[in-house]
């Protein structure tokens, strides 16, 4: 008998550089994926703790610059409560109406929006701390 090995889990970052927002919310993932990457054994530093804290906490970080598609906002929604349309998309009264208002224009989207698919939650804006703690909730 064999076991499938279990990838990394994917955040997604709907990323537009032109926003001072977006581009905290990327450095911010840049910097989690790479000291989620880092490892030191005892003798080769002396201090732990930065590592002690996210070292399990592993994932693959993909950055678009392209709006969700119509299947993504649904999804993005449902993680994030359809109440809060408005937020993700302009103008947006509800997700039919988010879906409509980002397919006829696409800069309607409001990045940045951080989503981790494999567990189902979303992180709408520059929130430091949701996305920390989304990241510190990864599986180990």
């Amino acid at each position: 008998m064999f076991r499938f090995h279990k990838g990394l889990d994917t955040i997604t970052l709907f990323h537009r550089p032109s926003l001072p927002s977006s581009l905290r919310v990327l450095t911010l993932l840049k910097q989690a994926a790479a000291h989620a990457s880092e490892t030191a054994t005892e003798d080769q530093a002396s201090d732990h703790s930065h590592q002690n804290m996210v070292q399990s906490n592993k994932f693959e970080l993909n950055v678009t610059e392209d709006p969700p598609t119509s299947d993504q906002l649904r999804t993005i929604l449902e993680y994030v409560g359809g109440t809060r349309a408005k937020d993700v998309v302009d103008g947006a009264k509800s997700e039919g109406d988010a879906i409509r208002t980002l397919s006829g224009d696409p800069s309607k989207f409001n990045a940045p929006v951080t989503v981790d698919w494999n567990n189902g939650k979303a992180v709408i804006g520059e929130n430091e701390s949701e996305i920390m703690k989304m990241i510190s909730q990864l599986p180990k």
